[in-house]
């Protein structure tokens, strides 16, 4: 058993950085497909938020490197990690996944069809993932200045996305109900770009345009505090839709210092932070 661990354990280092070498962030998971490597705070007794700056493997999915030095060493501190996972929404592909499970009583490759009829896009050719019970993830990408945040079955029943501060099994990686595979025809081809529809679709859901007057300090503490309270892996998704909402209630100019003041206090950077407010502007049809 040892001996199939080790060979499993090699096998998915290589995928991995054959991945890595496409520019495609990896980490190592277990059978369970959960990161291989245990958070280095687990016994701290109040520990602060850290997403690798202490310099200490174990952070999940912020752990995730396409340098393959990096991915090597964290490969030898995870000796039991039999499969990878890819990074999404970071670049150059600013990956999406979009997965298509099987679970009892839904069709989600037909819902996903009924969503491209009806919201007329067309799923391009792209790289497909065959999972262990028979699911697919299909991969795509992304736009650089737009966050998409992780879902279950908000598209539809049965179909999950993988975006922003999330991660897809890679193909090659072992877990305890199979191996993940790139299905025939598709290993070769690169992440096709994610239809402007769909991306609508995936992004939050817009909300009624009521102007709002700038001096309407209530609803603008509202999102200040609403991307105050992001925890790690939701604070750029956060302020992207309070960003929006600002905008779209009129407010937005007002208030993208506050917003930047209040994204800086999660751990963003400023520059990041005004990044996302500018999106969302655009996303909105507003100038940043």
């Amino acid at each position: 058993m040892a001996t199939t661990d080790r060979q499993a354990t090699t096998l998915a280092l290589a995928h991995a950085l054959s991945a890595a070498e496409r520019g495609l962030a990896v980490i190592p998971l277990s059978r369970t497909k959960l990161p291989a490597l245990r958070s280095p705070h687990r016994d701290d007794p109040d520990p602060a938020p850290c997403h690798g700056a202490c310099g200490r493997p174990g952070h999940g999915v912020h752990d995730a490197s396409t340098d393959p030095t990096r991915v090597r060493e964290l490969f030898a501190a995870a000796p039991r990690a039999t499969g990878y996972g890819i990074a999404c929404g970071l670049p150059p592909h600013h990956l999406i996944g979009v997965d298509l499970d099987t679970k009892t009583g839904t069709d989600s490759s037909a819902a996903l069809r009924e969503l491209a009829l009806r919201h007329l896009f067309t799923i391009p050719a792209t790289v497909v993932v065959v999972t262990p019970s028979g699911g697919r993830h299909l991969w795509l990408s992304g736009p650089p200045d737009v966050v998409v945040p992780n879902s279950a079955g908000r598209l539809a029943p049965g179909i999950d996305i993988r975006g922003a501060g999330g991660y897809l099994v890679g193909p090659g990686s072992r877990t305890g109900h199979g191996t993940y595979a790139t299905a025939p025809g598709t290993a070769h081809l690169p992440p096709a770009p994610c239809p402007p529809a769909l991306l609508r679709l995936l992004l939050p859901p817009p909300r009624a345009h009521h102007p709002t007057p700038p001096s309407d300090g209530g609803r603008g503490r509202g999102l200040v505090q609403f991307v105050l309270a992001a925890h790690a892996g939701q604070r750029n998704t956060r302020l992207f839709w309070a960003a929006c909402r600002a905008y779209e209630d009129g407010i937005g100019p007002a208030l993208v210092d506050p917003l930047v003041d209040a994204a800086r206090a999660t751990g963003l950077s400023e520059r990041e932070a005004r990044a996302t407010i500018a999106s969302a502007a655009r996303m909105t049809g507003h100038r940043p």
